[in-house]
């Protein structure tokens, strides 16, 4: 299995979120933001430690965070985002200090929603509840 854990009631979040959906033709992912009941069990099942700042990815049970969690799911992906996959040539320092920049200001530059939004129905079967 393999789930994305993110930032809910970020906006720049939400859209990451939809697109993936978008591109991960083969329903690789399952979604699940990180304010909810069901993100909240997965953070306590994988004792994560993180401090909201990062979308995670827990793939086959090793754990991702930041920019390396982007690059693994752009591995995974249909269609030119998978072009991301080769950020990993770039330092962690360099990738993740750019990650850590936009993941400050997020709220800032993109917005945020008061709850986290319901998902589409053809969307919901990919969130974990």
């Amino acid at each position: 299995m393999n789930i994305i854990l993110f930032d809910g009631v970020c906006n720049l979040c939400n859209h990451l979120v939809s697109f993936l959906i978008k591109y991960d033709k083969n329903n690789i992912f399952q979604f699940a933001a990180q304010q909810t009941t069901a993100g909240e069990k997965i953070i306590r099942q994988y004792n994560l430690i993180d401090e909201g700042n990062s979308v995670i990815l827990i793939k086959e049970g090793v754990t991702y965070y930041k920019s390396d969690a982007i690059i693994e799911i752009a591995k995974k992906l249909n269609g030119w985002p998978r072009i991301l996959k080769y950020g990993s040539i770039f330092p962690k320092f360099l990738r993740d200090g750019i990650y850590n920049l936009i993941a400050k200001n997020r709220y800032y530059l993109f917005g945020k929603k008061e709850a986290c939004p319901i998902p589409s129905e053809d969307d919901r079967k990919r969130y974990i509840s």
